[in-house]
Formats: C-alpha cells, structure tokens, sequence
C-alpha cells in the first residue's frame, strides 16, 4: 500500500506539488474552527508533504532530465486532432525543480516562526491559507509549460502576496497592498497581451511549441519587450522596483521574507522566456545587455537607497533590490555570450553559475534578515533604529543571526554570499571589468550599511524599548538558527550545492533543444 501510494506519488509529483498547497489552503479555515493548534499542524503537514513531493520531483528530473505532465491526457500532445490546442502541460527541468524547492522550503520556514510572531492576532486562519496559497502560486509557476498559465499562477500569487501584505490593516500597509496590485496588474496584464499576440501568430501558447516555431518578427519583438519588462516588474528591478520598499517594509516580517522568494519566481520567468521562449534568435544578446544594464542599476540604486534609511524593514528591502542586480548581472553575462564560442561560452556559464547560485543563497541571507528584523519588532515594537539600542545584551542569538546575514550579504567570507558573488567577480571581471568593480563597490557599500544598523541596533547601551523582554521564542530563533548553518554551511562547501543544483539548473536553462523535445 505504501509502495503503490509512494508510486503515485512519484508519478504525479508535478500536480501534486501544487495541488497539495492549494487544497490545503481551502481547508485550513475548517480546521481552524477545530482548534489553534490542530489548524497549525494541519498548515505543517501540508508543507511537509510539498517539500517530500517537491524533492521527489527534483530526484525524477535530476534522473531523467525533465519531467512532463500533460493534465487531462497520457502523452504530452500540444493539439487535439482537430489542431485546437487545449492542454496544460506541467514541465519541470533543473532550474525549475531548483526554484521548487527554495519556495516550499522557506514556506515551511516562514510558517514556523509565524506560529509565535503573529501571536494571537485575529484571522489567522486566513494568514496561513493565504501562505498556502502563495506557496502553489509560486510553484505553478515555476513548473508550468506554457504561458497563459503562467500568467494565471502569477496572478494568484500576487492576489495572495497583497492581502498578506496588508495583513495588518493599517493605512500604510492597505496603501502598499494597494501599490503592489496596482503594479502586479500592469505587470499581469503585459503578460496576457503578449501570450494574445503569440497565440495570434502561432496558434500556441505552449513555450516549448512556441520555442520551435517562432520566427522573431515584429509582433514577436514586442511580446518580448511587453515579458521582459512584465517579469523584471515583478523580481523588483531597477527601474521597476517602486513597489519594493513599500511592500516588503509593512509586510509582517515573516511575509517580507516569502516576498523574496515571491520575486525570485519572477525572475526565474524571466530567464525561461529569455533563454527557452526566445533564446538562440538572431539579436538575442541584446536582452543580455539589457538584463546587465538593469542589474547594474538594481544594484547601485538599491543600495544608496538603503544606506539613508532610519526603517529596519525598508532599508532590507532596498538591499533586495541591490541583490537582485547580482543575478540579473550574472545570468545577463551568460545570455550576452550565448552565442560565442570558446572562451567567452565558458566564463558566461560561470556568470550564470554564479547568478543562479546567488538566488538560493539570497533567499537564505535575505530571509533570515527580515526574520531577525521581525524579532527586533517583536521584542521593541519599534522598526526605527534611532529607537534601538543595545539589543546584543537582552538578544544574543538574535544578535549573532544577525551578523551571520549581515556579513553574508556582504559577500564575506565563510559565508554563502561570498562563494556567489566571487563566481561572479571572477567571471563578469573577463567580459567587462568595470561591471566587476562597480559588484565589489556595491558590496562595501552594502557592508557599510549594515554596520551602521548593527550600531544603531545591537551596539551601545540598553533604551527603554530596546530593554524590554529578551530573547525570542523558541520556534522563532530556531528557524532563523537553521538557516545561519546553512549559510555557513554552503559557504564553507559550496560545491554541495553547485555540483548537485545550481550546475544542473543552468545547463537545463541553457538546454533550449532539450526543453523543447521534452513535449514535440
């Protein structure tokens, strides 16, 4: 029984990682009318068996390459027999089992130290499903096959993220939900102009189908323009990221935190319609020079931003944006060169090795940095730093988690953002060494400003709000704990996760033929 269950399992582990989430999402408020407890166990098992399916996933296609699902049908056919396309097709390769598995695993993060952060405020029930939902929005669209359902699973991601944004009710939190759904749905409804533009032309919505017919003609060009500018909206690059600081500042913490996740599941749409959907056409390496050009600006406009900031929160968010610019740099160089050859080819998939890598690691520092803001707020009830003082002698973990983000973010070493951003120093260094110098400028700035919330915070003597309480609640340090070791850990062995990962995931994104004979 359990075999034949595990079986199923295996079989449909690409529906299922989003079916799980989403029914359990609906179900949660039930469960809640039976008890707090009973409705947090509930929101846990169901995480834990997305993250079983999930990895289930990750082994079928690290084995076979890919994994296509075709719903409502055995084979994974584009068309009916009249030649009216119908099917949804999941499709997972590397790169999209690896961004999977970031989103369930700081889901299931994100849930345990919300347990005691949110404490006993009301709707509660709603706040979890609403996680839950999030969690099958993320990894629809990731794993979906074509582009009207990505446009579906973005929508219902972003419909979730803003009413976890505005969880709290207050006027500055509805105004930055309200922000972020205005722009998720400019941003939306690009998407669903450009899949109306090419399915006009090709009568197919399918990537892969699309990828083996396209012809790049005008219409083509401008559907390209209207999903890159869509997808770089919604991972909050610069010129683009107006919603950023907003949203993740007056988010609960722990909500700040998935938002990370939320935009990388932009980015990763960006990368699979750049290097899968258009990748390989004549001109290409221009939509690699405009990723660089916006990485460039993502990461130095994020960060002078940061530096002035008297918020916690918002000063973190504007350091997202900074990140951001590392991978969109990284992956950029990687599409520039794609169609080079020699030397050139290699140092571009260092780039993008290095890009790719810096979105797992990102996801760890940069959670556990809005988690160890979130236990500062819980402990003062203050996101001002000018209000903080002294919090290393009532809050020593908190204090060390603190320094092991701060340093990684850095880029210093033994930590995992050292190991990404050297990748990309190193390989960004031979394709233009003035990118590489602004990177390595934007790192100490980076480290400037988080020595300075490092002294406004944890530094000095105990204030009155700073002196209340003491350390956080058990769950709450220990999720942050759990993610300290492995920015550790994957800093000290980065091989771990390059060789078994992140290699995998770019030579998938760079496999356009493979993807598309996957399902043709």
């Amino acid at each position: 029984m359990i075999d034949a269950w595990l079986e199923f399992c295996s079989q449909n582990a690409p529906a299922l990682v989003i079916a799980i989430p989403l029914i359990a999402a609906f179900a949660t408020p039930l469960f809640s009318r039976i008890s707090e407890k009973v409705r947090n166990i509930w929101v846990v098992l169901s995480l834990l068996a997305t993250f079983r399916v999930t990895a289930t996933l990750l082994h079928n296609v690290l084995d076979n390459g890919q994994v296509v699902y075709t719903l409502g049908a055995s084979v994974p056919s584009l068309t009916a027999p009249d030649g009216f396309p119908f099917r949804i097709i999941l499709q997972a390769d590397a790169m999209s089992a690896f961004m999977a598995i970031i989103s369930v695993s700081m889901a299931l993060i994100v849930c345990i130290y919300s347990f005691r952060f949110m404490g006993k405020k009301s709707g509660l029930d709603k706040y979890f499903a609403l996680l839950l939902v999030m969690t099958a929005g993320m990894i629809g669209l990731v794993t979906t096959g074509d582009l009207f359902s990505m446009f579906v699973f973005l929508e219902l991601l972003s419909v979730a993220s803003a009413a976890m944004i505005a969880y709290y009710s207050k006027g500055e939190s509805a105004e930055a939900a309200f922000k972020y759904m205005v722009v998720s749905s400019i941003g939306a409804l690009m998407i669903l102009f450009a899949a109306g533009m090419l399915y006009g032309q090709y009568n197919l919505l399918n990537i892969a189908g699309l990828a083996g017919v396209i012809e790049f003609t005008l219409i083509d060009k401008m559907a390209l323009v209207l999903l890159f500018s869509a997808f770089a909206l919604k991972c909050g690059a610069v010129p683009l990221h107006m919603w950023v600081s907003d949203a993740y500042g007056e988010a609960p913490a722990p909500v700040s935190a998935f938002l990370v996740v939320a935009s990388q599941a932009g980015l990763y749409a960006l990368f699979r319609i750049s290097f899968t959907l258009f990748g390989g056409l004549p001109g290409i390496a221009t939509m690699g020079w405009a990723m660089i050009i916006f990485g460039l600006l993502s990461m130095f406009v994020g960060v002078t931003m940061a530096i002035p900031q008297k918020d916690i929160k918002r000063l973190m968010a504007y350091h997202a944006v900074s990140q951001t610019g590392y991978m969109l740099l990284g992956v950029g160089v990687g599409l520039a060169v794609i169609n080079d050859m020699g030397s050139l080819a290699l140092f571009g998939k260092s780039a993008m090795e290095g890009g790719i890598f810096h979105v797992i690691n990102h996801a760890m520092y940069k959670g556990l940095l809005f988690l160890t803001a979130g236990a500062i707020i819980y402990r003062t009830g203050t996101k001002n730093l000018n209000e903080m003082s002294g919090l290393a002698h009532t809050m020593p973990l908190t204090t060390i988690f603190f320094i092991v983000g701060a340093l990684s973010i850095a880029g210093l070493p033994p930590f995992n953002g050292f190991a990404s951003k050297l990748m990309i120093y190193e390989s960004v260094f031979l394709f233009n060494p003035l990118f590489a110098v602004i990177a390595m400028v934007v790192s100490i700035l980076t480290l400037a400003s988080f020595v300075k919330v490092f002294h406004s915070a944890f530094m000095g003597p105990k204030v009155s709000k700073s002196a209340k309480g003491g350390e956080v609640p058990l769950s709450m340090w220990f999720v942050m704990g759990i993610l300290a070791v492995l920015i550790i850990f994957f800093g000290i062995f980065p091989d771990v996760m390059l060789d078994n990962l992140v290699t995998p995931a770019v030579d998938a994104l760079l496999n356009q033929a493979g993807y598309i004979g996957g399902v043709i």
